[in-house]
């Protein structure tokens, strides 16, 4: 037997002590570092906070409520693209890694209608807000038939098959949709038109100065939460998708059409990325056909510090994430002396979620799962 699955007396393997030792670093990095940058807000000359940083600054309040907004706002975009993840998963038990490309196609969808929109002059005056609701709507319509087709071409025929086929499956669909498009728009950015400038204004909510674009994601992002709650929870359909989730060969003895609660399942992870990606667009006003693909694996990362399966988890492991993404970099990172924050953002996102494994496994809100899945 090798040293590596050798065991103490006391049962421990030294793989079990290895993570030990890696929970407790981990651990230890966060909070040094949490206290260092108090000790820099406190005094950026105190002796603690000139060892950790000797070019320590302090930041202003209106600075640190400014990353909350944008980790909220950007935190609620990866949310919504996690609820498709963990619907999907939920029901049939894999990750459809081209649940990105979804959110790309809504965004890319938000871009070609505001832009026909604005050079009609539908982006101004009365008509803007009617204008983006109809935007809204297409994107959300045309990412929910994206993900329909999906599911009905590349994984329906796969159903019943080993889990690692559908999986590799769903990242060459990943792969052909970011190619279709750019043959169809090129590999360059296409920027979304010039919206008007009250909605870019910054607007004084609970001491917070936040913009009126991060404002309307918020809002958004929070009425589609509820509206899925609802819908999951309170309707006849959603309690057919809970039921499918938990057990397909029961819930198609109860009567429930299987293959239909399958295709609303990823209808309405398509409708959530559809919405996603037109508050991406509207917030960062840029879209490519490979933009889907980091907020994508943020989103899937979110789904499981959540717990995967839970979708209330999905949403709060979103938050949770995008917070950590904004602010961990300046709170953590730089008080401790670490240069070139700004581009550590993506490694924080991977650093929460293996210490959230390291902590608990089935993710803050605990993991919901199929009988086959659990057993």
């Amino acid at each position: 037997m090798t040293a590596a699955i050798k065991t103490s007396s006391q049962g421990k393997t030294n793989v079990d002590r290895f993570l030990t030792l890696l929970r407790v670093m981990l651990i230890g990095l966060l909070v040094v570092g949490f206290f260092a940058f108090v000790a820099q807000q406190i005094d950026p000359n105190n002796p603690f906070a000139r060892w950790a940083n000797p070019g320590a600054t302090s930041l202003t309040g209106a600075q640190v409520k400014g990353l909350v907004v944008t980790g909220l706002a950007q935190g609620a975009m990866y949310g919504l693209i996690a609820l498709g993840y963990s619907m999907v998963y939920g029901v049939l038990g894999f990750i459809n890694f081209a649940h990105g490309e979804v959110f790309m196609v809504g965004a890319f969808s938000g871009f070609i209608s505001t832009n026909k929109l604005a050079e009609a002059g539908y982006l101004e005056g009365n008509t803007f807000i009617p204008a983006m609701i109809l935007v809204v709507l297409i994107a959300v319509v045309i990412s929910t038939l994206t993900a329909i087709v999906i599911e009905r071409v590349a994984y329906r025929p796969l159903r019943g098959s080993p889990r690692l086929i559908p999986l590799i499956t769903s990242i060459g669909v990943s792969f052909f949709i970011q190619n279709v498009v750019i043959v169809l728009f090129g590999p360059g950015a296409k920027g979304y038109p010039q919206f008007p400038e009250w909605l870019l204004q910054k607007r004084s909510i609970l001491t917070f100065e936040i913009e009126g674009t991060k404002i309307l994601v918020l809002v958004v992002a929070a009425i589609s939460m509820a509206a899925l709650w609802y819908f999951v929870e309170r309707t006849k359909t959603g309690k057919a998708m809970r039921a499918v989730a938990e057990d397909k060969e029961i819930a198609a003895l109860m009567g429930i059409n299987v293959n239909k609660t399958i295709v609303t399942t990823f209808a309405v992870g398509g409708a959530m990325a559809g919405m996603a990606g037109i508050l991406w667009g509207i917030l960062f006003r840029s879209v490519i056909a490979t933009t889907g693909f980091l907020p994508g694996i943020k989103a899937f990362t979110a789904a499981v510090i959540g717990g995967i399966g839970n979708l209330g988890g999905a949403m709060a492991g979103g938050v949770s994430l995008g917070g950590a993404e904004a602010l961990a970099p300046i709170v953590i990172l730089e008080p401790l002396g670490v240069s070139g924050v700004s581009q550590l953002r993506d490694a924080v996102v991977f650093m929460l979620l293996i210490l959230v494994l390291l902590i608990k496994p089935t993710g803050l809100f605990g993991e919901r799962l199929s009988s086959e899945d659990r057993a």
